[in-house]
C-alpha cells in the first residue's frame, strides 16, 4: 500500500539513483503528474512528459512539443541527446506482454541504462516481466484517510463562501471514512453532486455520500439498498447495543491506528434466535447506530443453472459490496442460502468458498449482519474464528423488554399511553410472546381504530386480542426449545443471560 507521501519518497529515491525504469502503478494520472512536478522542482531537474492529448511537455512548465504521435521515437532521441534526463509516459498501454510496442520500450530501456536516464511509466495495467527487470515499481494507491480529510477541507474552503457547509472536524473525518476507496476525482464528483443536489452540506447530508457512491457502480441484482429510519427505536437487546457502541470506535479507527496494533475492523455478527425476536431489525439498528448505509444481500439469487455463472454473480456481488464500503450488509436467513453447499452440490461449495474467503480476507470496511433461524443447517466452516466478530443469541423478550415494546407500540400505533397497571397486565398475558407476536396484537387493534375511530380502542379489547394470540413458543414449542438450547450453550446473549442460564 502506498500513499502519496510514501510513493513520492520512493520515486524521488529511484530518480536520484538513476534507475532506468520506474513504473507508477496507478489509475490516477493527475496525482502521479503532481508527484513528478514536485520532485522536478525539489531536484531542480526537467521532467519530460508525454500523453496522447498533450503530446510532449515538461512538468516544470516549459512549452509543449508535438511528437507526431510517436512518443517512443521522441523519447529515444531525447535520451541520446540528453544524458541523465528523466522522461515520463502517462497512461501507457499494451506493455503487459511480448509485442512490437513493448519491445520498442525494451530497446529504450537499454539506451536509458547506457545514458544514465530514467523512463517513468504511469499505468494501472500489468507490465511485461522483461521490462520490469530494468527497474522498480511504486504503487500509488487511492487517497488515504489524511489525504481525504485534506481534500474535503480544501473543498470546503473553495465552496464554503458560496454555499452553507456546516461540517466540523468530526464530520469531515466521518465523510473521509465514508469516501474510502475512491480516487481524488471521484471524491470531488461525489462532494459536488451532494452539494448541488442539496444546496448545502449539513451533518445529516454526510450519510448521503454513500448513496452518491453507489451510483458510480453498476447495480447488482442480488443486492438492494434498504432505507433505514434514522429515528428507529429498538427495545431490549441491551448487550448487543453496548457491543455495537464499543465496536463502532474500532470500525471507524484509521487504517494506521489499526495497523499499529495489528488489528482489523470488526467483520460482523451472526444472529441466531427465535423467529420474530428482532434479528432482522438488528441489521437496521446497526446501520442506524453507525450511521452507515444498509444493503440486503440475497445470496440465494446468485445461483444459476449455467456452469460458472453462480461464481461470476457472487464475485460481482462481493466486488459491489467492497466498492460501496463502508456499509452494513444484511444477509437474512443465511442458512437457506449456504446450506446448499452440504448437499453434494459442487457449485454450492464453490460459491460458499468464495464467500468464506471474502469474509476472512476482505480489508474493506464492511460490517456483515447475518441472521439464522435454523443454526444447525449452517456449514461448520462459517463458525471459524475471524469470520464473524461475535455470535449472538436473541431469545424471547423478558418482562422488562415486553413492557418497553408494549409501551412503544401503544404510543405509536394506538396513540395512547397505558398506565403502569395496564402495562403490567399485558406483560403478564404476553409471557412467551415474541416481539412480532406483540406487534401483531397491537397493530390489529390499531387497524380497527383506523376504520372505526379512536373510541374503538378500549383496554378490554386490547386484553382480549392479547389472549387470542397463540405465540410462537406455543405454536412450535419443539423448534423454540431447540433454538434456545443451542443459544444457551454456544452464543453470547444479546440481552442479559439467556433464559435458564448457561
Amino acid at each position: 500500500m502506498g500513499n502519496y507521501a510514501s510513493a513520492k519518497a520512493e520515486i524521488k529515491n529511484y530518480i536520484i539513483a538513476r534507475t532506468p525504469l520506474i513504473v507508477i502503478d496507478s489509475s490516477e494520472r493527475e496525482r502521479a503528474e503532481r508527484i513528478l512536478r514536485e520532485i522536478g522542482a525539489e531536484l531542480n531537474i526537467a521532467v519530460g512528459y508525454y500523453t496522447d492529448a498533450k503530446q510532449v511537455c515538461f512538468l516544470n512548465g516549459e512549452g509543449a512539443k508535438d511528437a507526431d504521435n510517436d512518443p517512443l521515437g521522441f523519447i529515444a532521441q531525447n535520451f541520446r541527446k540528453h544524458r541523465s534526463s528523466t522522461f515520463a509516459f502517462g497512461d501507457v498501454k499494451r506493455i503487459g506482454e511480448d509485442n512490437a510496442y513493448s519491445r520498442e520500450i525494451l530497446n529504450i530501456l537499454y539506451l536509458a541504462k547506457e545514458q544514465n536516464c530514467t523512463l517513468i511509466l504511469i499505468t494501472a495495467d500489468t507490465v511485461w516481466s522483461r521490462l520490469m527487470q530494468f527497474g522498480m515499481m511504486t504503487a500509488l494507491d487511492y487517497p488515504d484517510t489524511e489525504e481525504r480529510i485534506a481534500q474535503i477541507n480544501d473543498f470546503i474552503s473553495r465552496f464554503g463562501g458560496r454555499f452553507s457547509i456546516e461540517w466540523g472536524s468530526d464530520d469531515v473525518r466521518m465523510a473521509a471514512t465514508l469516501l474510502r476507496g475512491f480516487s481524488e476525482i471521484q471524491i470531488e464528483n461525489i462532494l459536488s453532486a451532494e452539494l448541488v443536489s442539496k444546496g448545502r452540506l449539513s451533518r445529516e447530508h454526510i450519510y448521503g455520500l454513500t448513496a452518491q457512491k453507489s451510483r458510480l457502480y453498476s447495480s447488482v441484482s442480488s443486492i438492494q439498498e434498504v432505507q433505514v429510519d434514522r429515528e428507529l427505536k429498538v427495545s431490549g437487546l441491551e448487550t448487543l447495543k453496548s457491543w455495537l457502541a464499543e465496536k463502532k470506535k474500532i470500525f471507524f479507527a484509521s487504517d494506521e491506528a489499526l495497523k499499529e496494533r495489528d488489528l482489523t475492523a470488526p467483520k460482523g455478527i451472526l444472529l441466531a434466535g427465535v423467529p420474530g425476536c428482532g434479528k432482522s431489525l438488528s441489521a437496521k439498528m446497526a446501520a442506524k447506530e453507525w450511521k452507515l448505509p444498509l444493503f440486503r444481500f440475497d445470496i440465494g439469487t446468485v445461483y444459476d443453472k449455467w456452469v460458472g455463472e453462480s461464481e461470476k454473480k457472487m464475485k460481482e456481488a462481493l466486488r459491489f459490496i467492497d466498492n460501496v464500503s463502508p456499509c452494513v450488509v444484511w444477509v437474512d436467513e443465511i442458512e437457506k442460502a449456504l446450506s446448499v453447499s452440504d448437499s453434494g452440490n459442487d457449485t454450492g461449495k464453490r460459491v460458499l468458498g468464495q464467500f468464506l474467503f471474502w469474509l476472512q480476507e476482505s480489508t474493506s470496511r464492511v460490517f456483515l449482519v447475518a441472521t439464522a433461524n435454523d443454526i444447525s443447517a449452517l456449514p461448520f466452516e462459517l463458525f471459524r474464528k475471524g469470520r464473524f466478530s461475535e455470535i449472538f443469541f436473541i431469545d424471547l423478550p423478558d418482562e422488562e423488554e415486553r413492557k418497553d415494546v408494549i409501551s412503544q407500540y401503544a404510543g405509536r400505533s394506538l396513540l395512547m399511553e397505558l398506565s403502569e397497571e395496564e402495562t403490567g397486565e399485558l406483560v403478564a398475558i404476553s409471557e412467551g410472546f415474541s416481539y412480532s407476536d406483540i406487534e401483531y396484537a397491537v397493530k390489529d387493534i390499531a387497524q380497527v381504530a383506523l376504520t372505526e375511530g379512536q373510541q374503538a380502542i378500549t383496554f378490554e379489547n386490547i386484553v382480549k386480542k392479547f389472549k387470542e394470540v397463540v405465540p410462537i413458543s406455543k405454536n412450535n414449542p419443539d423448534m423454540v426449545e431447540k433454538i434456545r438450547k443451542w443459544g444457551m450453550e454456544r452464543a453470547a446473549a444479546a440481552s442479559g443471560a439467556p433464559k435458564g442460564g448457561r
